[in-house]
């Protein structure tokens, strides 16, 4: 077997469990909350928890990056995974909020298993088959997504919230150790420059078509969070009842991540044959319109459905994303740059939710499907007419000031 083949899958194991372990973790966080002493102001701290690996993670990426660029991937992936394991081993334990949130902070600014993952298939992998790897790579997030609450609500609800977060500890530290043992990146050039964050956004600046997919990549993950604040009363608004929320919740959370499962091994395929930018704005397009499709259905089925076919082809998306990371960087910049594309995708994490709440606040939450979805198509229009630039200058920007 292929090396590359080889760690890709070893790495589809990894990130499947690494994805799994978060969520069996996250979404119980409001349910742990009461049992370490937090009566008041649960939704605040389950908010303040949530934001604050992102907010730390957008500001250590880049340093992570650089370190990749210079003693390789595969080193920065043990690393996050070793520190994973630690940090969900230890959340078993907390005693009060406090613990928590600085453990949640240590999380963002330790970790970066999965970021590390997509950057070494990104330049392990031939470039004919760099679409697939990429995509098939999703899945595993997604799947991991899917599995994560399901398995984690299980051990909880048998022995508790401790043992689930301890239960998605080790099963990182299998993650780690499977990639110690069986992934090997070859093609690696070190960059030998020591290197500042400051430095490496100036020479992010000079690589044109990647800025512009950064700045796409802020917009298409802040429109993934915009939703969810407002998602779950939504649900309880067309299902009718509040006892059966959850349930339908966890259902149509679900439905774009088993869509992602099953259709994004073909869009990485088609965009080996017919380029990463055309299946980007398929994938951004058919996102637009199938988030404000959403707003038609009044009836939990219909707006089901249609969250599937959004699910469809919206998981097209970030796999392009990250296969335009590829094509306009060189590879020595690779590391740093896809650190600074997991720094856009946290900085997307953390603005959309506070956008949804805001107007979730304030008007019915068709307007926060709605204002998702123009910002959507606002992206694919974008896309589009930068297309020709993308494709004809991605070669000629490798050349920092060029």
């Amino acid at each position: 077997m292929p090396i590359w083949k080889r760690n890709l899958y070893v790495l589809w194991i990894g990130v499947f469990f690494t994805s799994a372990s978060f969520s069996m973790v996250i979404p119980f966080l409001p349910i742990f909350l009461p049992q370490i002493g937090v009566t008041q102001h649960v939704e605040l701290w389950s908010g303040l928890l949530y934001s604050a690996a992102f907010f730390s993670g957008a500001l250590s990426s880049p340093f992570w990056g650089s370190l990749a660029d210079r003693y390789g991937r595969k080193p920065m992936i043990i690393r996050a995974g070793f520190c994973l394991f630690v940090i969900y081993s230890l959340t078993a334990f907390v005693t009060n909020p406090y613990e928590l949130l600085a453990l949640r902070i240590s999380q963002g600014l330790l970790t970066g298993f999965i970021p590390g993952a997509i950057a070494l298939i990104g330049t392990n992998t031939p470039n004919k088959n760099v679409g697939y790897a990429l995509s098939l790579i999703s899945t595993a997030s997604a799947s991991g997504n899917i599995v994560g609450p399901l398995l984690g609500g299980a051990i909880a609800h048998l022995a508790g919230n401790r043992l689930a977060f301890g239960s998605a500890g080790l099963i990182v530290f299998i993650s780690t150790i499977l990639v110690v043992l069986w992934v090997k990146e070859e093609n690696f050039k070190p960059n030998k420059q020591k290197g500042s964050v400051k430095n490496d956004i100036k020479q992010a600046w000079t690589y044109r078509p990647f800025v512009f997919v950064l700045l796409l990549t802020i917009v298409t993950s802040g429109s993934v969070m915009t939703i969810e604040p407002v998602l779950p009363l939504y649900i309880v608004k067309l299902g009718g009842t509040a006892e059966n929320a959850s349930l339908l919740a966890g259902i149509v959370f679900s439905l774009p991540g088993i869509a992602s499962a099953l259709f994004a091994p073909f869009w990485g395929r088609w965009a080996d044959k017919a380029g990463f930018h055309r299946v980007l704005v398929i994938g951004l397009l058919g996102g637009g319109i199938g988030t404000l499709a959403q707003i038609l259905f009044s009836q939990i089925w219909g707006f089901s459905i249609i969250r599937f076919i959004y699910g469809v082809f919206f998981c097209a998306v970030f796999p392009a994303l990250n296969g335009l990371v590829v094509k306009s960087t060189p590879e020595n910049f690779r590391g740093r740059a896809f650190s600074l594309n997991q720094t856009a995708n946290q900085i997307g994490g953390m603005i959309g939710p506070v956008i949804g709440g805001y107007i979730g606040g304030i008007l019915p939450a068709q307007f926060v499907f709605m204002v998702t979805g123009l910002l959507l198509l606002a992206a694919t229009g974008t896309a589009y007419w930068k297309g020709k630039e993308i494709r004809g200058t991605a070669k000629r920007d490798l050349i920092p000031g060029k």
